[in-house]
C-alpha cells in the first residue's frame, strides 16, 4: 500500500512505488502490482500503460511487467554525479591506507562500480569502472546486502543464484544469512579471495542515502593484514559518512 507523503502528489507517489515494486521483484503481473498498490486493475492500467510509453516500464512478451531501459540512462546520470563526489574519498583512503578504494551501488541484482582511486603500489588491485559483479562475492555487495530487508536479499539471491567465483566463494544460502549477520553486528564486510583468487577487501556501506551503496579497499591477500583491517575500517566508516553528509546535500 502506498502511505501519503505530507504534500506530495499522489499519482507520483503511486507510479513511483510501482517503480520501487518492479526493481524489488522483477517482472510481475497487473494482478500483483494491483494487489499491491491497492488500485483497481485498470487504474493500474492507466499508471503502467504511461510508464511504458515513457520507456521506465517495459511490457513482456507474457504480459507482465518488467523496469524499462529508461531507468538504465537515468541510472548512468545517476552514478555520474557520485563518482565525482566520492572520489575526493576514495583518493584519501588510498592514501592512508595504501590500497586500491572503491565505490560501488547496488543495480538491480548486481553490483555496479562506479569510481576508484588505484593503490600508490606498483602491485595493486584494478577494478574497472563500470565492472559488475555479484552481491554475495564481493565485499561491497555483502556490505550493500548487510543493510537490505531479509525478504529482499531473498529476492536477490533467488534471480541471481549464489555462483562460485573462486573456492572460497559462499554458495550456501544458510551460510550467507549467517555472513550477512555477522557482517551486521561488526560493522563491516570482507572479501577473502571469494570474488578473485589471492585478493582480499574490507568494505562498509555508505549510509543513509536513498541509494544501496558501498565503499571498500582491495589489495593482495599477503598485504591486507588483519592490523590493516584494524586500521581501515575506522577510516572506511569516516568516509563512508562524509560520501553520505555530500550526496544528501546534493539530492535535496
Amino acid at each position: 500500500m502506498v502511505e501519503r507523503v505530507s504534500g506530495g502528489v499522489q499519482s507520483v507517489e503511486r507510479a513511483f512505488y510501482l517503480l520501487e515494486l518492479l526493481a524489488d521483484n522483477g517482472d510481475l503481473s497487473l494482478t500483483e502490482l494491483s494487489a499491491s498498490i491497492e488500485l483497481p486493475a485498470p487504474t493500474t492500467h492507466r499508471f503502467l500503460k504511461t510508464l511504458v510509453s515513457l520507456g521506465y516500464v517495459r511490457q513482456l512478451s507474457n504480459r507482465r511487467y518488467g523496469l524499462g531501459l529508461g531507468l538504465v540512462r537515468l541510472a548512468g546520470r545517476v552514478d555520474a554525479q557520485f563518482g565525482p563526489i566520492a572520489k575526493p574519498h576514495l583518493d584519501t583512503l588510498a592514501k592512508e591506507i595504501g590500497e586500491s578504494a572503491n565505490l560501488a551501488v547496488l543495480d538491480g541484482d548486481r553490483v555496479v562500480y562506479i569510481a576508484q582511486s588505484p593503490s600508490p603500489h606498483p602491485m595493486r588491485m584494478f577494478t574497472e569502472v563500470g565492472h559488475r559483479a555479484h552481491t554475495h562475492s564481493t565485499g561491497v555487495g555483502k556490505a550493500i546486502l548487510a543493510q537490505l530487508p531479509d525478504d529482499q536479499v531473498a529476492r536477490i539471491v533467488q534471480r541471481a543464484g549464489l555462483p562460485p567465483a573462486t573456492d572460497r566463494t559462499i554458495t550456501d544460502a544458510g551460510k550467507l544469512r549467517s555472513e550477512l549477520n555477522r557482517i551486521r553486528r561488526a560493522g563491516y564486510a570482507t572479501d577473502n579471495g571469494e570474488q578473485e583468487n589471492g585478493v582480499c577487501c574490507y568494505a562498509v556501506a555508505v549510509p543513509d542515502v536513498p541509494i544501496s551503496m558501498a565503499i571498500s579497499v582491495s589489495g593482495p591477500a599477503f598485504r591486507m593484514t588483519k592490523e590493516l583491517g584494524k586500521a581501515a575500517v575506522p577510516l572506511l566508516h569516516r568516509e563512508a559518512k562524509a560520501i553520505s553528509q555530500e550526496l544528501l546535500g546534493v539530492l535535496e
